[in-house]
């Protein structure tokens, strides 16, 4: 009877669990494999089953370019076909291989209008067999955001939203709330210097602008590598050593 009583009890535990979001956290988490990062999220890493959104640190397509690339990392290190949503066919694809991502394990989706770029990310999460389900748009509502957060963590799939700008006045949009779990901000720096003549790696200044139950945190990263990872500068987190550009200004 005791026994019966337990599994009873266990079981209406993982029901409220469930409703809870507790599904999301027995997912687990994608590591950065940077404990510095990884230290500031709550998990370890961005979580599976969750809504994450990308942003240019500028209005200008080489900072959105830097976004994308960041994500196009991230989604190399899930496991699965990557389901890529977006209204401008201008992927570079071996930009994307060299970020990680074979262009092979995506499956892209062009859509005339961003309306049609939300419904199919919202199909794709839904889906529940996928690695990741990436996304470009300008605006992302909170409606919207709100929907494909709860259908992401219904399924455990990750869902990656890149908002890219087409005109400056587009970019005070990220300001906006969203339902995203966490947002970033990334920013093209001078690329790594190098004792020899050269093009050394290249560098962001990456920010976690919102995180749920964590603090905000920024830090100079090297760009993805061939296996999708970043890695950390050293003294990357002293702000008095770190110079950012944001709305065509120069930040210190």
């Amino acid at each position: 009877m005791t026994a019966a009583r337990e599994g009873v009890i266990s079981d209406l535990r993982e029901r409220i669990a469930s409703l809870e979001g507790g599904t999301v956290r027995k997912r687990g988490c994608l590591a950065f494999g940077v404990d510095e990062i990884d230290a500031v999220l709550p998990g370890g890493g961005l979580a599976y089953g969750a809504l994450h959104e990308f942003a240019g640190g500028g209005s200008g397509t080489v900072d959105g370019a830097a976004a994308a690339l960041c994500v196009a990392g991230i989604a190399a290190r899930t496991k699965g076909q990557i389901l890529w949503c977006m209204t401008r066919p201008d992927l570079f694809f071996p930009a994307l291989a060299q970020a990680g991502l074979n262009p092979d394990r995506v499956v892209f989706a062009e859509a005339d209008r961003e309306e049609d770029v939300l419904a199919t990310m919202e199909e794709g999460l839904g889906f529940g067999g996928l690695g990741a389900v990436v996304g470009e748009v300008v605006r992302l509502p909170m409606t919207a955001s709100r929907r494909l957060q709860l259908v992401a963590e219904k399924t455990g799939t990750m869902g990656l939203v890149v908002r890219r700008w087409r005109r400056q006045t587009e970019a005070s949009d990220f300001g906006q709330p969203t339902a995203s779990t966490t947002r970033w901000r990334v920013s093209v720096l001078p690329s790594e210097e190098l004792p020899v003549p050269g093009v050394g790696r290249p560098r962001w200044l990456l920010e976690l602008m919102r995180v749920k139950a964590g603090e905000c945190a920024e830090f100079i990263v090297g760009a993805c590598d061939a296996t999708g990872r970043i890695h950390l500068f050293p003294g990357s987190r002293d702000r008095e050593d770190q110079t950012r550009r944001w709305d065509g200004r120069t930040v210190a």
